[in-house]
């Protein structure tokens, strides 16, 4: 099973930055954690705080890989190219976030990307990673 967590904006902060919201452990060692743990699935982590990076990314996976799992951080609300992207290719990708967006600001309730995803967990932490994972793995 191959398998990419790509991970947008200032999600390598995580475990760093606003602890309240995303808490305190480093999303880089969890995702690290998961690949130990999975060692029979080749799991690729992407982080990246550029859009045409990930886009890059859904292109070079996006017919190949079993499943991507993809938190778009703020590009979630943003980016129309994102969401074309993931729409434009054969692998099915779960939207994951570790906060619930549709609890936080008003500017966070619209996704661009949910629409044309398998799928969407958020609001559970960084267990989503995990259970979007299992998702991909049960299939």
């Amino acid at each position: 099973m191959k398998i990419l967590i790509a991970n947008g904006p200032n999600l390598n902060l995580v475990g760093k930055r606003e602890p309240g919201i995303y808490g305190d452990a480093s999303l880089d060692e969890f995702l690290k954690a998961l690949q130990r743990l999975n060692p029979d699935s080749q799991i690729e982590l992407l982080f990246s705080n550029h859009e045409g990076e990930l886009i890059d990314a859904l292109h070079a996976h996006g017919f190949d890989f079993d499943g991507i799992i993809l938190n778009p951080g703020g590009l979630t609300h943003t980016s129309v190219a994102l969401r074309d992207a993931v729409a434009a290719i054969k692998t099915p990708v779960v939207e994951v976030h570790i906060s619930h967006p549709e609890a936080r600001e008003s500017f966070r309730h619209k996704s661009l990307i949910s629409a044309v995803c398998a799928g969407k967990i958020s609001g559970l932490g960084l267990e989503g990673y995990r259970l979007a994972l299992e998702f991909f793995l049960n299939r």
